[in-house]
This record gives structure tokens, C-alpha cells and sequence, in this order.
């Protein structure tokens, strides 16, 4: 069996694009998911990947959802923080609960999931995290202050982590995708999709593939020397 690797949101989207590079690479994935039974079932049926259902914004849940990943299948070496949500809305329309699911979905979950193996990664001298960020989260967007927050704490999150881990051989990076075509932006008015590819140089959206390879690159005994890091994915709509 190769090195086990969880990915939070991994049944869907880029989430599954993930968990389908992994697998191919010899990897033993772990897909968590949230609700979708029926999603999930059909996932794991055609892919052959083990899912788990937790709330990744619930603390106690991540604990008993790892624990379960790990004496089924062992140390978990590599964790991608792909799980989130939108709530849109501009502030003088939102109200607390949109405000803080968004948070604790996306960004506390990070906390939760990183707290339940940091500790096992630090004994093994060997981790690799990737959290899934937002070029919404580098650069705002009207009628996402819950979101744009959530995805702008992580790539705090992982820098000040990245500290923590370097010395002990974890690195600790994240993706910045721009639009990428997955269900949730399926839902977006096509005339709105239109605007929004005008905007990105390289004339399209994003595939959730083409994260997933830059997943692959940071997870890789080689990319060992970068941490600390953030790779905007978004076809040059935005340069930092």
C-alpha cells in the first residue's frame, strides 16, 4: 500500500480530481464527504476509493473521522483541505449563521483536520498538507466577505504553519484556483460565466484537473523544499 492521503470535499469537483490523480499514483485515498450519500456511494463504487462522512467543521467529528481513516488504512501522511461552502451575500443582507457556517466550513476546518494528524506527522518526520485557497480569497469579491475571509485566513493559516513543520519535514502549501468548472460554478448564469471569461487571459475556466496536477507537484518527496507557499491556478486573471 502506498502513503495514505485524505482529501476533505474529495468526492466531487476537484475534490474527485484529486482523489483520482492520487489514486493513480499509487496512493491510498481517503475521500471525506459531508451529506451527498448517494454521491459518495457512486463515487467510491466506480473509483474503488474508501469515503468517510464527517463534518469537517466539528472538531470532535474530525478526531473520530481520522482515527477511523487510520486503523483502516493506516498513518495518514498527506492531507488535502479541499471541503467549502458558499453562502453568498453582501453584508447588510447577512445575517450570523451564513457568516460563520462559511467560516467554520472553510477555514476552521483546516484547524480541525491539520490538529488530528499533525501530531502522528511530527513523530514520522514526514507530512504534506495542501489547503485549497481562492484567488477570491487573494482578491475579495462583492457579496463575499464570509467567503473571501474564510479563503484569505488560509493562506495565513498555511504559512504559519509551514513554520511550525519545516523542521520536521512537513511542508505545508496551498492552491489559489481561480473559476474552475465544478458544480458549483455550473450554477452561475451562463451570461455571468461569459463576463467571467472575458476577464481570464487564457480564454477559459479552469479544469478541476488542472488543480489537481499542481496537487500532485507539492505533495512529491522532491517538491520537499517548498513551503510556506501558494500557487495561483487561474489562468492570469490575477498576478501577485
Amino acid at each position: 500500500m502506498g502513503r495514505v492521503a485524505v482529501v476533505t470535499g474529495g468526492t466531487r469537483g476537484i475534490g474527485e480530481a484529486i482523489c483520482l490523480r492520487l489514486k493513480d499514483a499509487g496512493y491510498t485515498v481517503a475521500a471525506t464527504y459531508a451529506g451527498n450519500d448517494e454521491s459518495a456511494n457512486a463515487f467510491s463504487e466506480k473509483n474503488g476509493i474508501a469515503v468517510y462522512k464527517f463534518d469537517v467543521s466539528d472538531f470532535s467529528a474530525c478526531e473520530a473521522g481520522i482515527a477511523k481513516i487510520e486503523g483502516d488504512l493506516g498513518p495518514v501522511e498527506v492531507l488535502v483541505n479541499n471541503a467549502g461552502i458558499t453562502r453568498d451575500g453582501t453584508m447588510h443582507k447577512m445575517n450570523f449563521e451564513r457568516w460563520n457556517e462559511v467560516i467554520q466550513t472553510n477555514l476552521s476546518s483546516c484547524f480541525n483536520m491539520c490538529r488530528t494528524v499533525i501530531d502522528g506527522m511530527r513523530e514520522r518526520n514526514f507530512g504534506r498538507i495542501v489547503n485549497i485557497g481562492s484567488v477570491n480569497g487573494r482578491a475579495g469579491q462583492y457579496g463575499q466577505v464570509n467567503y473571501a475571509a474564510a479563503k484569505s485566513g488560509i493562506h495565513g493559516f498555511t504559512k504559519a504553519l509551514a513554520l511550525e513543520g519545516a523542521s520536521k519535514n512537513i511542508t505545508v502549501n496551498a492552491i489559489a484556483p481561480g473559476y474552475v468548472l465544478t458544480d458549483m460554478v455550473r450554477k452561475v448564469p451562463q451570461e455571468i460565466l461569459d463576463k467571467i471569461i472575458a476577464t481570464i487571459p487564457v480564454g477559459r475556466l479552469g479544469d478541476p484537473d488542472d488543480i489537481a496536477r499542481s496537487v500532485m507537484f507539492l505533495i512529491e518527496d522532491e517538491a520537499g523544499f517548498i513551503t510556506g507557499a501558494t500557487l495561483d491556478i487561474n489562468g492570469g486573471q490575477q498576478m501577485y
